[in-house]
């Protein structure tokens, strides 16, 4: 869920005028998972853009500031995330650690990297939520090393109900700075999208798999 309707629409607009949102109705993506999508998310985009980079981390480490100050910790989920977790990480004057999708086979075989004492509050950083899995999969990590997740944020939603879902089940509040109905919303307003690709957007939104097979 967003936390603040002023910021998402910043950020909304930000991510559209550098392009690392495309939208894209009539010649939908392909994920990886095979499904068909009106809309491409790059975040990676904004770190080559100081002014967007700068109002990302500064909103994200306000937002800490103000609701998660028991934070000890900043985990950043590799790999898009562990530079909007490092920029955060350093506004706050905070320890940072990144999570692996899985242990390394070799060396240490660490899945976690840095230095996380054992209780620790961690807040984790992540670019993107879609279902959560990869999210939710890095707060399982970090709880099995003895640490505390006390909250995650991201840059941008989709908003779809099974990720609040899976948060809501895994006991992890999160909180995103932009998601899909704003950007949507700010897109049309500014000309981004026509007016008529305003349903057929939603209608993806509202069942992502079958607006895939009618897309094929």
């Amino acid at each position: 869920m967003i936390y603040n309707n002023v910021v998402a629409r910043e950020v909304a607009e930000y991510l559209l005028e550098i392009k690392a949102v495309v939208l894209r109705p009539e010649e939908p993506f392909t994920w990886a998972s095979g499904l068909k999508s009106p809309i491409y998310c790059d975040n990676r985009k904004t770190l080559s853009h100081p002014r967007v980079r700068n109002f990302i981390k500064t909103s994200m480490a306000d937002i800490i500031s103000e609701e998660y100050r028991q934070t000890e910790v900043i985990a950043g989920v590799a790999t898009a995330g562990i530079p909007h977790g490092v920029l955060a990480a350093d506004v706050l004057n905070k320890p940072f650690v990144y999570v692996r999708e899985k242990p390394k086979t070799h060396g240490m075989t660490n899945q976690i990297e840095g230095e996380l004492g054992p209780g620790k509050r961690v807040l984790v950083i992540e670019d993107l939520i879609s279902t959560g899995g990869s999210s939710l999969k890095a707060v399982s990590a970090l709880r099995e090393a003895g640490a505390e997740v006390i909250g995650l944020g991201a840059v941008f939603t989709y908003g779809f109900p099974a990720a609040e879902k899976a948060f809501a089940e895994a006991a992890c509040p999160f909180f995103t700075l932009c998601d899909f109905a704003t950007l949507l919303d700010v897109a049309a307003k500014l000309d981004y999208i026509k007016h008529n690709e305003v349903e057929p957007l939603m209608g993806w939104y509202k069942d992502p798999e079958a607006w895939s097979r009618h897309h094929p």
